[in-house]
Formats: structure tokens, C-alpha cells, sequence
């Protein structure tokens, strides 16, 4: 199910309330049984600590004190406090502000020679001293915001030295029912509140962190041991069996002198050593193993014991075989194969790297990012290769640059252009950054602004909850605090302005960076603050959860359908889709004409439901694909936000070139460069990739899935596209999908000539195909085996 969606739908019968306590359980042991049984200590500690939570959860359930679906799933706690959440957007019960006093609170109460308690900190911050502190504070900037209440008695401070004493005392008596256990003071900072306009995906302690959890890895290690301890050492007992050889290269045809007899001994006493001392390699203790079988044979021999037979000839057998794959040793054949294998084991290994860039990091302030990443990933140099023991002028490994890179501190097109945010999902956790500034321009003063842009921030990490009926998650709107500051905000001119740019240029970087995937529930949520900010109304939907739905639609899908058909009426994208874009229009204004004449509008939109319903194919009784589907056709009808964000927000697809078959600059029409175009055909980009995993070990449906709403979303770019270029298209299409591979052509020939079809003003059956099955239209979801997953033609079923 999606974490992430802001609303659920409604519950009848409650499928997922009642599923709730079969799905923990499930949870829970799965946590157990890695518990008790990985082999990783620290993943054992880790699943313990994930299995007590969802023991949590289960006590809850049980005892009702949570109730799965609600705004307020823990009894006693009010909907502002922030739960702690589990997978699936199950509570624990437990606060994320509550648990032991952290050190600054504990080191605040010994200053001040206070109990060790949350209580006494709270009340001593109402006090003259305490609200001095808190001030300093909030002139200085030095404070994080971890989780929304630590806001909360700045905002109280703040407020008695605006002089509104009164509002200040109404939120204190709001929170104190709660001091005794939830943490409402801000934690110190060494950095003051960075300024607006930049962003980093992570923090530079959140990276040191990372970069210290890197261990030496078990599967390189091993290989390394292989390469630079085994492998000579079985060389040299190689070589001291081929000195008994005569001119047939039998073993023991020639009888060993003393010496022999005594530099076997040493090797023998040499091979416990070395297996006493590197144990990751196991190999060399299989008797049945080569080398096994040498030493096996020396510890006889130096016990002047003869051979069996057996043995014998297992030994000569052993060495004919390894003289046969490598060579002697000291050969040429032999010599350049130890030493690229020795060349190999001397590169450095990733965590020593982790440990140097650890290192460049230490001294940079933690709490933020890194305006400069270049010194921090250069190469080793000859300082650090001795103090690290690294190769000088050896370059980061790869994984060690990526967490290192992801401190930059920079504006979002610029991560974008260097390849840190590989996705749309990374680009949604960025944005919270970006809409706490712009959020925090609206607020009057110095250090409100800062103060609601760390308060916004932490809010953003709050996980979202699993909902029921149509509720929608809590707001920023709703916290106490914040609406105790809501006065000092200015909506006006310059807030809206603000949020249509930010909200435009999100929009784009979206659409441009990842033209075929679709937007992210958390990248929706903080469009969504935007467009509210702005007063556009521009509805933004959510993508569902098919596990949870139960057949209805909130009132914005209608009305996201309506700013499609007027964006979309008698495009390819309409006849493709066979969608009636005029009745479309109708329904939403009829829809809206009755919800001005209700007390209270719907919470539904039934005749949406019915619509999306009647174009899935009514699947009847339910199920997760039956689900899929009627959700699926909501998101083709409302292209899912795709025309919002043009239609009302105003995005442009930026120019660009139309690339040929093999990515050469492909003239057409007027000249013009297209960018619909371009998105157009970097949405099939992505179809053709996804199609090409099926080949592979992915879960196949979920590539389906993804697949079709590439082509959905490519097909919008298209159907914009200026006419002269999209006539090129199809043959492009193609094209690019036989260069792919012969297989991915054969599995999208369907998909293609259905395309084919509709652009030169055909259109499918009731059953969405043609031309007796050749012409498909492409949907994701189904009740039965999808045609993309057919076996190759030829192929035996």
C-alpha cells in the first residue's frame, strides 16, 4: 500500500481496519524470525528493535487504545502530536517527541538546577530566565527542529515578546496536559538556520553517518584472502610437490632427500598458522579441494608414512589439474594471472575509502550541507595515502563519492544537472526544503520566518498515516504553534506570487527530469501546499492504494478530469483513451452546480466513480487488480496531475532536439525544436527499459504497471507536441524499440501499432484492441494474464 497518500478512501466494511491486526502479525514475524536467525548482528539488533515495535502495535490493537485508520490513532494523544509510525502507516502508540530526556535537555536542567524531568523544563521555560533563553535562542538561528514540537516553545517565546501575552499564554495551557512526556524544547545548533534557495539530500553528519555504517564487505574480503593469502601459499606447495616429478611429470616418481621432507614439514606447520589466523576463506578445508588434497598428502609424507594407493593418485590427479588450468608456477601463463589477481586485491577496499571521506567531513559543520563537494571527493593524496594506507592519486570508490556528493548544498536544477537526484522520488524529499522557505517568506519579523521554515521541515519528516474514509492527513495548519503565529502571516500579493513561481518551477524540474513517472504522493503533498499558497486551484490527486480502495473518488478528481478535458478534448490522447472529454466537462459541472446547492458539499463524487468504474469493465467483486484497474482509469482521466500542472500551473516542457533512431538530432517540420516531443520520447525511453526487466528477475506485474503509465504520460507529452512532429513519432517509436532488443520489439509491437492506429484516425474495439488482437491499447493493471508478459512467439506454452 502507498504510505504516502494524503487521502484513503472510503471504508466499507473496513477491508483494511479489519486486515490490520493479519497484516501486524505478519510484520512482526518477519521481524522475529531475521531476529533470531541472520547471521549479521546488527540486523539482528535492528529487526528486534522493528519487531518490539510492531508488538506494540498489536498490544494496541488489542487493548484499543488505537484505532487503525483514524486522525487520531492513539487514544489520549490529540491530532497534532506526531505518532511514531511503522511500515504501512501503522502507530506504535508511542509519540516521536516522547521517550528518555535527551542530552541538551538534561544538560539544560542541570544548569539551571532543575528536576530531571520534561515537566520542570517546560515550566521553567514560561518563566522570565526561560523565555530570555528561549529569545537568545531565536535570534541566534543555532537550533534544530528534529520533530514539529520542538517548535513549539519557541513559538511560545516568540509570542510573549510580540507582546501577545495572551496567545502565548493560550498555547502554553495547550500544550502543558502534555509536558510531562513530549519534548517541546528546540535542540542547540553549532550552525545557524541556513538562508533559502538551496537544497541537499542529506546533511553532513547524516552522510558521516552513512559513511560509517560501511563495514569491510564479506564476499571482497573473502576474495581478497583467497588472492593474497591462499593462492601463493597453495603455489608454493604446488611447486614443492613438482620437485618429485621426473621427466613424465608424475608426482613422486623422483624420492624426496631431507630437505625436502623438512621444507614439507614447515609447510605444514605453515598451513595451521595461516588457518588459524584467516578464517573467512573455506576452501582450503575441504579435503576434497586441491589444496586439500596437497596438504592432506604432505602431512603423510612428512610423517614418513607411504601413500595409498587412493591418495596417490587423488594427489597426482590434483596437480596434472592445477599445472593444466594455470600453468607451472613461474611460467608466463601463470605469472600474468597472479599478477592481475594481485592487482586486483591491492585495490583499496570501499570502507577504508568511507573511512577517509569521514574523515574530510569531520571538520565541516555538521548540521548542514556542503557548499563545495570537490575537495571533499578529490583523490587520495600523498599525505593520505600514507596516513590511510591508499594508493596516492587513487580515486574515491563510487558508492563512497555518492554519499559524499549527496552533501552538496546547492539549487535544485544544479543537483539536477549533476545527476543527485536520480529520481522523482529523491526530488519530493528535496522539496520540503525548498516549500519551508517559501512558506516561511509569508510570516512577518526576523526570526519567525526561520522558525516556521524549521518547524515546516520537520513536520515534512512526520510519516504519514493509513487512513480511512476519506480522511486527509494532518496539516502544518493544525499544529498548535502554528496557528497561534497564523495572524503574522501575510497571504497577500507577494506569498502568492512566491508559491506560483516555486510551484511552477517544481512542476517543471518534475516533469522535465522524469517525464515518464509518475509524481510521487510526497511530490503531490508539497505541490499541493503550493497551489494553496498560490490560490490556483489546481487540483493535485493522489496516486491510491489498490489494497485499500473500495470504489470512491473524493470531488477534486472530478474536478482534475474537467482541467483535462479542457486541455486535452480531441487530442490523440482523448481518442487514444476513447475518452469523452465533452461529457467529462458536463459531469464536472453538474457535479458543481449540486454542491452549491448542499449544506455540505459531497465527500464523493459518485458519477466519477460510476464512470471510472464503467471504464475498467465493472470488475466486480473485490480485489486488488479489479481495484487497480477502476484507479487506473482515474488516473487516465485526470492524466494523473500531468494537466494540472500545465493547464493551470502553467509548465512548459523547455526545448530540445528530436532524436533520431541512434540518438542523432532529427530534423522536422519547421525547425523548431519540440520539447514536447522530447519528453514524449524520453517517456518511451523509460517504457522500453522497464519492458526490457521482464526478461529478467523483477516482479513483473510491478513492471507492467510502471511501464503503462510511462506510455500514459508519454502519450500526453505527445498528444501537445506540434502536429509536423508528432507525425515523426510512431516511426521513431519503433524504431527505437528494435534497437532495444528484438525481444522488447516484439513485446511493445502491439502497444505500437495500436498507437499507430488511433494517430493515422482509427480507434479500438469495446475490448481495447484491433486488427484482431495485433493493436493493443496499453493499460497496466488486469483481472487476467497481461499481454506484455506473453511468452516469445515460437515459444512452447
Amino acid at each position: 500500500m502507498d504510505d504516502n497518500a494524503e487521502q484513503q478512501q472510503p471504508s466499507t466494511g473496513d477491508r483494511a481496519a479489519d486486515g490490520a491486526p493479519s497484516y501486524a502479525v505478519d510484520q512482526w514475524a518477519k521481524a522475529l524470525t531475521t531476529a533470531l536467525a541472520h547471521h549479521d548482528a546488527g540486523t539482528r539488533r535492528r529487526a528486534a528493535e522493528r519487531g518490539s515495535r510492531w508488538q506494540a502495535v498489536l498490544d494496541g490493537i488489542r487493548e484499543g487504545r488505537l484505532t487503525i485508520g483514524s486522525r487520531t490513532p492513539v487514544s489520549g494523544l490529540p491530532v497534532w502530536v506526531t505518532p511514531e509510525v511503522v511500515r504501512g502507516g501503522f502507530v506504535t502508540g508511542s509519540a516521536s517527541a516522547a521517550g528518555p530526556l535527551l542530552p541538551h535537555e538534561q544538560d539544560t536542567a542541570r544548569r539551571f538546577g532543575l528536576p530531571v524531568t520534561r515537566e520542570a523544563l517546560f515550566a521553567h521555560h514560561l518563566t522570565e530566565p526561560g523565555l530570555r533563553e528561549l529569545a537568545d535562542l531565536l535570534d541566534s538561528g543555532r537550533y534544530e527542529v528534529t520533530v514539529p514540537e520542538e517548535a513549539a516553545l519557541l513559538t511560545v517565546a516568540w509570542l510573549a515578546r510580540a507582546g501577545e501575552v495572551e496567545g502565548a499564554v493560550s498555547l502554553a495551557g495547550e500544550l502543558a496536559p502534555h509536558a510531562r512526556e513530549l519534548r517541546f524544547l528546540p535542540r542547540p545548533s553549532a550552525v545557524r538556520l541556513g538562508g533559502a534557495g538551496n537544497v541537499s539530500r542529506r546533511t553532513v553528519a547524516e552522510a558521516r553517518e552513512s559513511l560509517g555504517r560501511r563495514r569491510p564487505h564479506d564476499a571482497v574480503e573473502t576474495q581478497r584472502e583467497a588472492l593474497t593469502v591462499w593462492n601463493p601459499f597453495a603455489d608454493r606447495v604446488l611447486v614443492h610437490w613438482l620437485e618429485t616429478t621426473d621427466v613424465s611429470g608424475r608426482v613422486l616418481e623422483r624420492r624426496p632427500d631431507e630437505r625436502w621432507y623438512h621444507a614439507g614439514a614447515e609447510l605444514v606447520a605453515e598451513y595451521r598458522r595461516l588457518a588459524d589466523a584467516h578464517t573467512r576463506c573455506r576452501k582450503h578445508r575441504d579435503p576434497k579441494g586441491n589444496l586439500g588434497i596437497l596438504i592432506g598428502a604432505l602431512q603423510e609424507s612428512v610423517a614418513r608414512r607411504p601413500l595409498e594407493p587412493r591418495r596417490l593418485g587423488l594427489l597426482r590427479t590434483a596437480v596434472a589439474a592445477m599445472v593444466r588450468r594455470r600453468g607451472e608456477p613461474g611460467s608466463a601463463r601463470h605469472t600474468a594471472l597472479r599478477r592481475e589477481q594481485a592487482a586486483q586485491a591491492a585495490l583499496p577496499s570501499h570502507h577504508v575509502f568511507a573511512r577517509l571521506a569521514d574523515h574530510r567531513l569531520a571538520g565541516l559543520p555538521q548540521e548542514g550541507g556542503a557548499s563545495d563537494v570537490a575537495p571533499l571527493v578529490a583523490d587520495v593524496s600523498a599525505r593520505e595515502a600514507r596516513e590511510w594506507d591508499l594508493p596516492a592519486g587513487a580515486r574515491l570508490a563510487a558508492p563512497v563519492r555518492r554519499v559524499v556528493e549527496g552533501t552538496l548544498d546547492a539549487p535544485l536544477g544544479t543537483l539536477v544537472e549533476r545527476g543527485l537526484v536520480p529520481s522523482a522520488e529523491v526530488l519530493a524529499e528535496l522539496l520540503p526544503q525548498l516549500v519551508a522557505a517559501t512558506t516561511a517568506r509569508t510570516y512577518a519579523g526576523d526570526t519567525l520566518p526561520a522558525l516556521m521554515a524549521a518547524n515546516y521541515r520537520a513536520f515534512r519528516r512526520r510519516r504519514s498515516l493509513l487512513l480511512l474514509n476519506l480522511e486527509h492527513q494532518v496539516r502544518v495548519e493544525e499544529l498548535p504553534w502554528v496557528k497561534a503565529v497564523a495572524g503574522h502571516r501575510n497571504d497577500g500579493p507577494d506569498g502568492e506570487r512566491a508559491a506560483r513561481e516555486l510551484l511552477r518551477e517544481l512542476g517543471e524540474t518534475a516533469v522535465r527530469a522524469f517525464p515518464g513517472t509518475l509524481l510521487p504522493n510526497v511530490l503531490v503533498r508539497e505541490l499541493s501546499v503550493l497551489a494553496r499558497q498560490a490560490d490556483l486551484g489546481a487540483p493535485l490527486v493522489e496516486e491510491l492504494a489498490a489494497d485499500i480502495f473500495t470504489g470512491g473518488f473524493s470531488p477534486k478528481f472530478l474536478t482534475a478530469a474537467r482541467v483535462a478535458a479542457e486541455l486535452l478534448g480531441g487530442t490523440l490522447y482523448e481518442r487514444y483513451y476513447g475518452i469523452d472529454y465533452a461529457a467529462v466537462r458536463n459531469l464536472a459541472v453538474l457535479e458543481a452546480s449540486r454542491n452549491l446547492l448542499r449544506s455540505r458539499p459531497s465527500r464523493t463524487s459518485p458519477e466519477f466513480d460510476a464512470l471510472c468504474a464503467r471504464r475498467a469493465g465493472n470488475p466486480g467483486s473485490w480485489s486488488v487488480a479489479g481495484n487497480g484497474m477502476v484507479i487506473e482509469q482515474a488516473q487516465i482521466i485526470t492524466t494523473h496531475n500531468l494537466a494540472t500542472l500545465v493547464g493551470r500551473v502553467g509548465v512548459t516542457p523547455g526545448a530540445g532536439s528530436v532524436p533520431g533512431p541512434r540518438n542523432e538530432p532529427r530534423a522536422h517540420g519547421g525547425g523548431n525544436e519540440d520539447g514536447w516531443a522530447v519528453l514524449a520520447l524520453r517517456g518511451f525511453d523509460l517504457v522500453c527499459r522497464l519492458t526490457a526487466r521482464l526478461d529478467g528477475p523483477v516482479r513483473a506485474l510491478a513492471t507492467v504497471k510502471d511501464a503503462a503509465y510511462a506510455w500514459r504520460q508519454m502519450l500526453f507529452h505527445l498528444s501537445l507536441a506540434e502536429p509536423a512532429t508528432r507525425a515523426l513519432v510512431p516511426d521513431l517509436l519503433a524504431e527505437e524499440a528494435a534497437r532495444r532488443s528484438a525481444r522488447v520489439a516484439e513485446r511493445l509491437a502491439p502497444a505500437l501499432a495500436g498507437l499507430r492506429l488511433v494517430a493515422d484516425g482509427g480507434s479500438f474495439g469495446a475490448d481495447g484492441t484491433a486488427r484482431d488482437g495485433a493493436a493493443r491499447r496499453f493499460l497496466g493493471w488486469s483481472t487476467e494474464a497481461h499481454w506484455l508478459l506473453a511468452p516469445p512467439r515460437g515459444a512452447s506454452r
